[in-house]
């Protein structure tokens, strides 16, 4: 499924942090995928919806050389992502293998891939940093998918870093890490995630005016009728 650009562009704007605190009044407290970190520091942030692949323990039979050639592999899955989708791969926190290398990343570049998400290693990481693919994972390992995974199947429902994610939910993921959308709740932070921003500006300014911050963050009554006077204020 391909997003509604406008629908990038507006989250390109929001926090993970914020989106945290969005769906955290949604009920939904488990959306931060653990062991997710950029693999550069300059990385920006990444939208776009989640295209899951599965791992499993390794299994000797399973698990060979030979399995790269198969139809259900990752190569296959990698040809079967649609432009825009971000890889979100489920390693079960393994991290003594690399699940993608340079090759792999630098096909889901060509094929306008807008990223990976992953709470295992990525491989050849000089390499990877050269396709230019936006990565976020725990760390590199010199070791393949290989030596401590068997890849089963892509487009299922998945667990990565903790976190349920499904099909066409949104990844969002910045200098914080990569937090899930579920689908049905898109709209939602989409309406939702600017304001929370424009608010909490607003509060960083107060802060910095020295302002203490109980009744502050989160606002109560008084400062929300403050804020939004100064944003009636603004717009006048």
């Amino acid at each position: 499924m391909a997003l509604d650009p406008k629908i990038v562009e507006t989250l390109s704007k929001v926090s993970t942090a914020s989106i945290t605190t969005i769906l955290l009044r949604k009920g939904l407290r488990n959306v931060w995928m653990r062991g997710t970190r950029a693999v550069r520091p300059d990385q920006p942030r990444m939208v776009g919806p989640a295209f899951t692949l599965r791992f499993v323990p390794g299994r000797e039979d399973l698990a060979t050389l030979e399995s790269w050639a198969a139809p259900r592999s990752t190569r296959a899955a990698v040809e079967a992502m649609p432009a825009g989708s971000i890889a979100v791969v489920d390693a079960m926190g393994i991290t003594h293998a690399g699940v993608f290398g340079d090759l792999l990343c630098a096909r889901i570049v060509k094929r306008g891939g807008a990223g990976l998400v992953t709470d295992g290693f990525v491989r050849d990481l000089p390499g990877v940093l050269g396709t230019g693919l936006p990565v976020w994972c725990q760390g590199n390992a010199s070791s393949p998918s290989i030596a401590a995974l068997t890849f089963v199947n892509w487009q299922e429902p998945i667990g990565c870093g903790g976190v349920a994610v499904f099909p066409d939910d949104v990844i969002v993921a910045d200098a914080d890490g990569a937090v899930v959308i579920p689908q049905a709740l898109v709209d939602e932070v989409v309406s939702a995630g600017p304001e929370q921003e424009r608010l909490e500006n607003w509060i960083m300014g107060e802060i910095e005016k020295g302002e203490p911050l109980p009744g502050l963050y989160p606002p109560n009554a008084e400062t929300r009728e403050r804020y939004e006077k100064d944003q009636r204020r603004g717009r006048e």
